[in-house]
């Protein structure tokens, strides 16, 4: 049964809270991957402790056992198929690009190619219908949405990046993944009954992903030599629970592609008043940065408002 629509501006603004945690989240693991020198640790850091908490719910909490219960059910008798289970790998590729690349190129510009990759990705999920609020419709009004989603992410990017290409294509990937992680928890959540469930599995996977990564960039290049003693530096993974948990509990009554670009308004403001307070080396200009907001803030009025013919007069 499909879930019943919030109003627009109710789904846009709590996905917005999601997209100020974001953006909080990605300069927090930013920061700690250039404080370590290894953002694989920070991800690990991040991600095992968002486990953690997620364990000590699920087993505090009523909801958590039942869930579990559920979720167990489901996977021995196949009624959960394995891709339901795999959303943590998104989120796994989400917080190693924020270790690797925020501390570099600003949240800002981050930001932005997630919003190209979230936009791209969101319209392709929500018209296959793999999100669990079934097939949405493409409708003139999302595809223009999402174009300006596009010029939004192509304003950062004038004038050049004074970075690695790769750091600037990464988050794009990241925007798709973290589209396609909101379906798949979201599916998920409608088959354990609750979004903790969901939450949890997608940071198992995550750090099982992140945990062989470190292990293997260990190998290579040896442990980090020391951590940091600031606590807010390891905030990280108790952000990311949060809005995880928010976005799917969310996407049943939004859709994939409204989820994302509520996201971006509140991710694009938060970043650009970070990296105007805590600028990096190759953040974009705050003018860049200013027209980057309005497009990104228009895309959102436009895909979300419920725009309506005028009725013809007939005489």
């Amino acid at each position: 049964m499909t879930a019943r629509r919030l109003p627009a501006w109710i789904g846009v603004g709590a996905a917005a809270v999601i997209g100020i945690l974001t953006a909080v989240q990605a300069r927090i693991n930013g920061q700690l991957g250039v404080r370590i020198g290894d953002g694989f640790a920070a991800a690990v850091i991040s991600f095992g402790s968002g486990l953690l908490l997620l364990i000590v719910l699920t087993l505090a909490l009523p909801q958590g056992r039942r869930g579990l219960a559920a979720l167990t059910t489901g996977v021995r008798t196949r009624s959960i198929p394995l891709w339901m289970l795999c959303g943590g790998v998104a989120g796994a590729l989400s917080v190693a690009t924020q270790s690797l690349a925020v501390g570099i190129i600003g949240v800002a510009l981050f930001t932005v190619g997630v919003v190209a990759g979230q936009t791209v990705s969101g319209l392709l999920l929500d018209r296959s219908g793999v999100g669990p609020a079934g097939t949405v419709a493409v409708t003139p009004a999302r595809v223009l949405g999402g174009v300006l989603a596009l010029l939004a992410a192509g304003v950062s990017l004038v004038g050049g990046v004074d970075a690695p290409p790769v750091l600037v294509v990464l988050p794009f990937l990241v925007g798709a993944g973290i589209a396609w992680q909101s379906a798949v928890n979201g599916r998920l959540r409608q088959r354990v009954g609750t979004p903790l469930t969901a939450t949890l599995v997608n940071f198992i996977g995550g750090t099982v992903v992140l945990g062989i990564a470190e292990i293997v960039h260990t190998v290579v290049a040896g442990p980090p030599a020391s951590f940091p003693p600031d606590p807010w530096l390891y905030l990280g993974g108790v952000i990311g629970v949060t809005y995880i948990f928010l976005a799917a509990a969310l996407v049943a009554y939004t859709g994939v592609l409204l989820l994302g670009l509520g996201t971006v308004v509140g991710q694009v403001i938060t970043s650009v008043a970070i990296d105007a307070l805590w600028p990096t080396s190759a953040a974009p200009t705050l003018g860049q940065s200013l027209l980057m907001s309005a497009l990104a803030i228009l895309s959102v009025i436009v895909a979300a408002v419920p725009w309506r013919r005028m009725p013809r007069d007939r005489r």
